[in-house]
């Protein structure tokens, strides 16, 4: 499997990410060729509510609080560039990695 490119900072990490708003499920859905994480989420693109839909995913899959995120490029474009703070770019390739391979097990099922 292809390596995310996450970038390492002094309090955590910063990941890219290209939103899929009303989808079905909220999901990380895979990784693109540039490295850049799927996600899929039901809410709306509007007033903030696929961000903060995309914040509260990232939140439960790499077990931190939402005040840990933020949106530092691309609040109302579907590619966005979020920084995390708390975790480093391994573990948070690590969570990220094993959320889609347990996301991809299920739909086999």
């Amino acid at each position: 499997m292809r390596e995310f490119k996450f970038s390492q900072a002094r309090a955590g990490a910063a990941i890219t990410v290209r939103v899929i708003p009303r989808a079905k499920k909220n999901e990380l859905a895979g990784l693109m060729a540039d490295g850049t994480v799927q996600i899929r989420v039901t809410a709306p693109p509007v007033d903030g509510e696929a961000n903060a839909a995309v914040i509260a995913l990232l939140a439960e899959v790499l077990g931190l609080k939402a005040n840990q995120f933020e949106i530092v490029a691309g609040m109302r474009s579907q590619k966005k560039l979020i920084s995390i703070l708390g975790l480093d770019a391994r573990a948070v390739d690590a969570k990220i990695q094993a959320a889609i391979t347990a996301s991809k097990g299920k739909k086999r099922e």
